[in-house]
């Protein structure tokens, strides 16, 4: 059975009537599970009290703020005081721990006395941070932080390793294991938290130095005979997967994947979850903007890249969220095209698909303008029908033919294949809705949709038939790519590449919001906004940029 599916009937049966995935993994809503924490224990105290917020605080003015990574005291333009990183308090992310392992022993507790061979209610998890990687001898490329674990503390060191457990009592205990401090390697690259501060800063029950992993992680299991979660295919670690192997041999206990468990938690974002997703949408929609008034032909793709990078990070976003497609004319019809190098011709479509991270959360857009900003009237065609089509289908959102990622990409390729027989592109002879959906799969040979958050394609083993449900963050991207050998294609539609790509959030009151709403898409709204800037005296592609 598919583990979201089962640990949603464990834990809220109730809510499960409603949706598919349980709300009780949300969090916010962790209040009402069915699972009950032992009063006293570590993982029952869901709030940070006063006294460790002034302890956190004396310490950070101590330091300076000067530790492993952003504080308020350092970077307060940021991150505010009670949070631990942008716009998340260190109480969610202590209540993520603890939900995290009350879902595995519940999963485990629903196969009876027994759970893969054994009968011990006790469960350790153990998950890597990632490390740093070079692109040349010491030349290092720019850091991030594996995602499971930074949701999990918050901690953007490299190296870094948490263990989570829980007893017979359900008590949650949580550790780190940092790198020590060390002056001279924090003169090249920067000041680390250490053990010592990590208690405080990332809300945990204990920390040590990383030297003590293999100590301490034998003297857990040998206390607790726990069954042990650690995923080693995706592990950026490999000391810490030679240490995992050795204790499974040590212990008769297999190497279990948790990945399921995380991605059921990340796949429903928090009310402050959303707020991050909401900025980073906006951040990349408004820049998105810019870039699309400031086109002129002439310019290279290059150039238009540079442009996306710029704005979104003078808007404080970290980076941007992948490498962008930045297609001209022909090289729209490429779906993954980065070589970014062509100039743009005069009569030239440019589609960018682009997005940037801010607060370790990502957007995802794509917008397709007329580089002069005029459409020629097959460019016109196609758009206009591509940009319907798409409006219908967010309109289609958890209604029938919508309520799964899978059933939108199918009505997509359905209306998409009966649009282009409307316009000619498509034989009358095609007219059972498999040979219509056929078609529309044909010129749009990519899935409509796909999961967005912490990573760009977010939670992927989260399959694409889970109905939609508040919480859930999703693209809705139709396209349509003729390529010049297409000789069944009238030649003036050959060599056209377009795609309309927008964010969407499931709100926690059930209602669908576009995201990324700002972005301009509607054609004449489109073609205003690209001729404003070419408008201004002495306007010139040689002055863009």
């Amino acid at each position: 059975m598919n583990t979201l599916r089962r640990l949603d009937r464990l834990i809220a049966p109730s809510v499960r009537r409603r949706a598919a995935i349980s709300t009780s993994l949300w969090p916010h809503r962790w209040m009402s599970q069915s699972t009950t924490i032992a009063p006293g224990s570590p993982s029952s105290k869901s709030t940070v009290n006063a006294a460790e917020v002034r302890g956190v605080a004396q310490i950070l003015r101590q330091q300076k703020g000067n530790l492993g990574q952003p504080t308020s005291v350092s970077h307060p333009h940021l991150i505010q005081p009670d949070e631990l990183v942008p716009g998340v308090e260190l109480t969610e992310i202590k209540e993520r721990r603890s939900q995290l392992m009350q879902n595995i022993r519940a999963y485990a507790r629903s196969f009876g006395g027994e759970f893969n061979g054994h009968s011990s209610t006790c469960h350790m998890l153990v998950l890597g941070a990632a490390s740093k990687k070079y692109m040349s001898g010491k030349i290092p490329y720019v850091f991030r932080q594996n995602s499971d674990f930074y949701y999990l503390t918050g901690c953007l060191e490299p190296d870094a390793v948490l263990l989570l457990t829980i007893d017979d009592a359900q008590n949650v205990q949580s550790e780190l294991f940092m790198r020590p401090k060390d002056p001279h390697a924090e003169l090249w690259d920067g000041p680390r938290t250490g053990p010592e501060l990590a208690v405080p800063l990332f809300g945990v029950t204990e920390a040590h130095p990383l030297s003590q992993l293999e100590a301490v992680l034998a003297k857990r299991a040998g206390a607790l005979k726990p069954h042990i979660w650690f995923d080693q295919k995706s592990t950026d670690l490999p000391s810490l997967a030679e240490n995992m192997l050795r204790l499974s041999g040590d212990q008769h206990r297999p190497l279990l994947p948790a990945y399921t468990f995380l991605e059921a938690m990340r796949l429903l974002k928090s009310r402050d979850e959303m707020q991050l997703m909401r900025r980073t949408c906006d951040i990349a929609s408004r820049s998105f903007n810019e870039v699309m008034a400031e086109t002129r032909p002439g310019q290279s793709e290059h150039h238009l890249f540079a442009a996306i990078d710029y704005k979104c990070r003078m808007r404080n976003a970290s980076y941007l969220a992948y490498p962008p497609v930045v297609a001209a004319g022909q090289n729209a019809t490429v779906i993954h095209y980065v070589a970014n190098s062509q100039l743009l011709g005069q009569h030239d479509l440019v589609l960018m698909d682009a997005g940037c991270e801010y607060g370790g959360y990502t957007s995802d857009i794509t917008r397709t303008w007329p580089a002069s900003g005029l459409f020629t009237e097959p460019q016109r065609t196609l758009y206009d029908m591509l940009h319907q089509l798409q409006g219908e289908i967010i309109g289609n959102v958890m209604k029938p033919g919508g309520e799964t990622l899978d059933q939108l990409f199918e009505t997509t390729c359905y209306k998409l294949g009966k649009y282009l027989q409307e316009i000619g592109l498509v034989g009358k002879s095609f007219s059972e809705y498999k040979e219509l959906v056929s078609q529309g799969y044909r010129f749009c040979p990519h899935h409509v949709s796909h999961y967005l958050g912490m990573d760009v394609h977010d939670t992927p083993h989260v399959p694409r038939n889970t109905r939609i449900v508040p919480g859930m963050v999703f693209t809705i991207e139709p396209g349509i790519y003729i390529g010049q050998d297409c000789g069944d294609v009238p030649p003036e539609f050959r060599g056209i590449g377009i795609r309309i790509e927008d964010d969407l959030l499931i709100n926690e009151n059930g209602h669908v919001e576009v995201l990324t709403e700002a972005c301009v898409k509607d054609p004449r709204a489109l073609q205003e906004l690209c001729k404003q800037q070419q408008r201004k005296p002495g306007a010139s592609s040689a002055e863009a940029f």
